[in-house]
């Protein structure tokens, strides 16, 4: 365990010793903010299929528009990272710490160039904030516009949501929002998100927090997030499937009903974890 560690004896990672969890500073951001949008953007269940078109484009606008996203989350000091301890570099000018190889203003990257140019040892992330201090609608607003219905799943999680916002944490330490998870695909299917969640579930109960909540948008996110280790207690807040959400257009100067996420039938959901469980039955 390195100085770097953010494991601790009451909180261990469980992870293969290659791997190390570390808590994700200012220097992180550009690292975390390549991994999340191109996880999204290139091997989400969803929006690949979405939205196929110029996605390299797509992902040079939410380059642009993401960084207060990721920002926010890794300056709340809530956020992890796990880092390969065995990474190779593939350029001498990466080391010694790593460095993105992104170029927007030339040719458009394939989804292999872009992965290679992710050279640093950074491989999974688990960005979150203290629910109290919000995101901010306003700042979020170019990102939204990259992937507008993004916005329209939140809100219609947020519309079936059974607490009325009598939920809304007013003050410090109540609520921890989990917002970005993502694993490079070149790191995919190590059981890294798993860990990194459990993770952060024992770390948010040793803060203070009373609960997690979790907006998922994959089924592998949605089993782990409802499978929390004892003592930790899942509740599946709301829910909805996108191939259930239509819009009505006009082709062939007929008006007809078209899926709005096209052929995309994911299930996605808000978990919130009750780290207390005892505490809440008691009150």
């Amino acid at each position: 365990m390195t100085k770097e560690s953010a494991a601790t004896p009451s909180n261990p990672t469980n992870l293969p010793a290659r791997y190390e969890v570390r808590r994700l500073t200012e220097k992180h951001i550009p690292w975390a903010c390549a991994i999340v949008f191109h996880s999204m953007l290139y091997h989400s269940p969803i929006w690949p299929n979405v939205y196929p078109d110029d996605i390299f484009g797509r992902l040079g606008r939410c380059w642009e528009t993401g960084d207060y996203l990721i920002r926010h989350q890794i300056e709340s000091g809530h956020s992890f990272g796990v880092f390969d301890l065995d990474y190779e570099f593939k350029r001498k000018d990466s080391a010694p710490e790593g460095k993105l190889h992104w170029d927007f203003t030339g040719p458009a990257l394939a989804d292999e160039q872009l992965i290679d140019g992710m050279d640093f040892p950074l491989v999974s992330v688990a960005l979150a904030y203290d629910r109290v201090n919000a995101l901010d609608e306003a700042q979020m607003g170019p990102l939204i516009g990259c992937l507008p219905l993004v916005g329209f799943i939140y809100h219609v999680l947020e519309e079936r949501d059974p607490r009325h916002g009598s939920w809304i944490p007013t003050q410090p330490k109540q609520v921890l929002s989990r917002n970005a998870t993502a694993t490079r695909h070149d790191a995919s299917r190590r059981g890294l998100m798993r860990n990194l969640a459990e993770f952060l579930m024992r770390y948010a109960a040793e803060e203070g927090f009373k609960a997690v909540q979790i907006e998922c948008f994959a089924d592998s996110v949605h089993k782990v997030w409802m499978n929390p280790p004892a003592p930790f207690q899942a509740n599946l807040i709301s829910e909805l499937n996108t191939g259930d959400h239509f819009e009505y257009k006009e082709i062939d100067g007929k008006v007809v009903s078209v899926c709005m996420f096209k052929e995309v039938k994911q299930y996605c959901s808000t978990v919130v974890v009750d780290l207390k469980p005892t505490e809440t039955a008691r009150s």
